[in-house]
């Protein structure tokens, strides 16, 4: 088996820890393979056009790479925590 792209092992290690329920129903019906791929797919798709926009702006790679971490990590991969039930 192949080993997962980063962001993959990054959302799932996020979500079991911070979101346990949403991991719980996923697993539950699951889906839980899909939606961490999908959810990796559009962190990889939307880091590269962040990225891009980034160093077009004139900021270095490491910065465009910080920078577009910065602004895109929340949207698929670092979800809230769930509140406490």
């Amino acid at each position: 088996m192949s080993e997962r792209p980063i962001y993959y092992r990054l959302a799932e290690a996020h979500w079991r820890e911070h979101c346990p329920r949403r991991v719980a129903e996923l697993e539950r019906t699951g889906v839980l393979e899909a939606a961490l791929q999908e959810a990796s797919d559009l962190t990889a798709t939307e880091m590269g056009a962040a990225i891009r926009s980034c160093l077009q702006r004139g900021a270095t790679p490491d910065q465009a790479e910080r920078e577009a971490w910065e602004m895109i990590r929340e949207r698929h991969v670092l979800l809230p925590p769930e509140t406490p039930a």
